[in-house]
């Protein structure tokens, strides 16, 4: 079932998400719900906060990217085959010279900043079914987590941006949060009444 993305501006979006265990009412529905979800708004990674779970669970499906695409490298090799589910997931390291690539979430739709990340992190995590990973990303897939791992702890891309670049967008934010943006997903808007 595909489920509306909150908005930017939904308090669920600013929360520490809490941990799971392997008892988690509706686990596997919601794993498969958020993939169809990703999939029908064209997305790479989906944190479950974005469709109001305050819960510490993120999707990522890359793989598409592994071939060459606008704003990519010719090859992106640690994107083949990059379809996880990450449970409890933390980053304990992040190493290297930061480098800047242009961000988009689609909680926040049609803005597109540049966002400086690590090139390389080490993720403690479960997988679906609750096997421990400790785990070294580089390149883009690491970008991808660390995205989705700042859903988790209350954080979204904008607010890594440099303080102009977050005044000149607070227009678009707000309008964000009203519904007045073009998308051809289903939303939940914070100021919307259904």
């Amino acid at each position: 079932m595909i489920l509306p993305i909150r908005a930017y501006g939904d308090p669920v979006l600013k929360k520490v998400a809490s941990e799971i265990t392997p008892d988690h009412s509706g686990l596997a529905q919601l794993i498969a719900d958020m993939f169809e979800t990703m999939y029908a708004a064209n997305g790479v990674g989906l944190a479950a906060p974005q469709v109001g779970h305050s819960i510490r669970l993120f999707i990522v499906d890359a793989s598409p990217f592994a071939q060459e695409e606008e704003g990519m490298p010719a090859e992106a090799p640690e994107l083949k085959d990059f379809k996880k589910v990450f449970i409890n997931a933390y980053i304990e390291d992040e190493e290297g010279e930061e480098w800047g690539f242009e961000e988009g979430c689609l909680s926040i739709p049609n803005i597109r900043e540049e966002v400086f990340r690590q090139p390389r992190i080490t993720l403690r995590y479960q997988d679906e079914h609750f096997k421990e990973h400790v785990e070294t990303f580089e390149g883009y897939a690491a970008r991808v987590i660390q995205h989705e791992t700042d859903h988790l702890d209350g954080v979204l891309f904008t607010e890594l941006l440099p303080p102009l670049r977050k005044r000149l967008l607070q227009g678009r934010l707000r309008d964000i949060t009203q519904g007045r943006t073009d998308v051809k997903y289903k939303m939940k808007f914070p100021l919307v009444k259904r």
